[in-house]
């Protein structure tokens, strides 16, 4: 592994490369969704919201802004697979090109080896722009290779984009927790995500669209092109893009009303007229070139991350005067967030938690770094709840289309039934820490009612809550299924094997890197 490192670990950045800045395209009446948009807002201060809890309504809408879309397409993603759901929607985006529409597409570079050829073949497209953040220059054809090549660098290759954003013609945009995988929107025959978006237009799109272009036009991103040159002419690659996603299937229609009972977005466009809830949002994106957790400091004490997506969100939490529901995948507290866990529970705020559990989280080790906290957190009488893969399974409601096993994705905040956190930022060390990321904060009592039905969905039908006993130390996970309630004493929906494995990779899971 020394010899590895020492071999392969020097690989540097491309030098001198040209970075053509571009800015957003505001919305306009003269295109389709700018006029709807336009027409649907009742005042130029407010925001329409949809929430999308479902993949199939998640997946339609972006599809149908793509076919809709006239002069800008503006995505940016941590994750975009090779798969059904990818190929589909970037055949979309090559449509659009087509059409004459400007598409800039940002990807994080952390999971892009399978997908390097795809975008490269999709870039020759004329029209069509890709960007990768934080770039590996080396070792790209696994992600170990890429650590390896790069370990010399790896404070920077560390540092991941983990926003999700997708606008078209600066009118009409989709923020949220998915990625773009067939897991993100119910497509996986194995497991799939329980995840939230949310549709949105109006005042909050020129904040949005400033925040892609800090991105797009950053020194911390390089253009496709000089990380992946091209190894074919540009109508070679198109026609080995064309034949790579003629046949990825289009998704089935979503079905006529989703679990708040509201119809597809698409529906809403070719009707011409929006139906959303108006309210005062804001969004906030972490800066794309400054280091998180190395901030400014005062007689050797830092200061707080005041430009970070986390302590806007902490903040509103501190604002709390009687309740506050989260709902994280990666939940470890640290000894900042467990302080203000314990202060706000001394001014009498009740604290509800949804989280995975061991059984129904992809990442095992952050299981570990949110364990140590569990106890602390019920004595000091939070209430918490993990998501379970099975009951999931059973519950239709959650729009899951296949007997596959749910895990949770959604990053939300809701504080005193009024105020609303949605976005890209888990609760654990890596988001606050070393990967960047985008929310929208909603006030909003009719968003955050949406938002609490959408939780009591997941944590009374599709979770255990865990408690303690009586001696105050062992836990315990009750549910209610048709035979009553069951009781668990050790984690559910899992054997004796990878409970074991878990105790086995305990002392190789630093919480700092988690």
């Amino acid at each position: 592994m020394l010899l590895l490192l020492w071999l392969g670990g020097c690989a540097t950045l491309p030098q001198g490369v040209q970075r053509q800045p571009s800015s957003a395209i505001p919305a306009a009446t003269d295109t389709l969704l700018g006029r709807i948009a336009a027409e649907s807002q009742p005042d130029e201060e407010l925001t329409g919201i949809r929430l999308l809890p479902t993949g199939p309504y998640a997946l339609d809408t972006r599809l149908a802004l793509l076919r809709h879309a006239q002069r800008s397409v503006d995505l940016q993603y941590y994750v975009l697979q090779n798969d059904e759901t990818g190929r589909v929607l970037l055949r979309a985006v090559r449509d659009a090109a087509l059409r004459g529409v400007r598409v800039r597409l940002l990807l994080d570079d952390l999971y892009t080896a399978e997908t390097d050829a795809l975008l490269s073949a999709l870039s020759a497209h004329p029209g069509i722009e890709i960007r990768l953040f934080n770039p590996f220059p080396a070792g790209r054809e696994g992600l170990v290779n890429r650590f390896l090549a790069s370990a010399a660098d790896f404070r920077r290759v560390n540092r991941r984009m983990h926003n999700k954003l997708f606008i078209v013609d600066g009118a009409m945009a989709v923020l949220g927790g998915r990625n773009i995988a067939d897991e993100y929107f119910m497509r996986h025959a194995q497991a799939n995500f329980v995840d939230l978006d949310a549709f949105v237009t109006g005042a909050l799109l020129p904040q949005l669209q400033q925040a892609f272009d800090d991105y797009w036009n950053s020194q911390a991103v390089y253009p496709l092109h000089a990380i992946v040159p091209p190894d074919a002419p540009a109508a070679e690659l198109r026609r080995q893009f064309d034949a790579a996603v003629a046949d990825a299937p289009a998704p089935p229609p979503p079905p006529a009303t989703d679990v708040l009972g509201y119809g597809p977005i698409s529906d809403e466009i070719e009707s011409g007229r929006l139906g959303l809830v108006w309210a005062f949002a804001t969004a906030y994106a972490d800066p794309p070139d400054r280091i998180k957790g190395q901030g400014a400091s005062y007689g050797n004490v830092p200061l707080e991350d005041v430009q970070s997506v986390r302590y806007s969100v902490v903040d509103m939490m501190r604002g709390a005067r009687r309740e506050v529901i989260v709902t994280s995948p990666y939940l470890i507290p640290g000894e900042h967030g467990m302080k203000l866990f314990a202060d706000q529970r001394a001014r009498g705020v009740q604290f509800k938690l949804l989280t995975n559990s061991l059984a129904s989280t992809d990442e095992p080790l952050v299981h570990l770094g949110y364990r140590k906290y569990r106890r602390d957190l019920l004595k000091m009488g939070v209430d918490l709840y993990e998501l379970s893969p099975l009951r999931v399974k059973r519950n239709s409601r959650l729009g899951f289309l296949m007997p596959s096993l749910g895990r949770l994705h959604a990053k939300t905040v809701v504080v005193d039934r009024q105020r609303v956190f949605i976005g890209s930022m888990n609760f654990d060390p890596r988001s606050d820490k070393h990967n960047t990321e985008l929310g929208m904060f909603i006030d909003s009592p009719d968003i955050a009612r949406e938002m609490l039905r959408l939780v009591d969905l997941d944590k009374l039908q599709a979770a255990y809550r865990v408690q303690l006993k009586a001696d105050g130390q062992t836990l315990q996970w009750l549910a209610n299924d048709e035979e009553g309630e069951i009781s668990v004493e050790h984690e559910p929906d899992t054997d004796w094997l990878m409970r074991l494995w878990l105790e086995l990779l305990a002392p190789l899971a630093p919480e700092e890197l988690l």
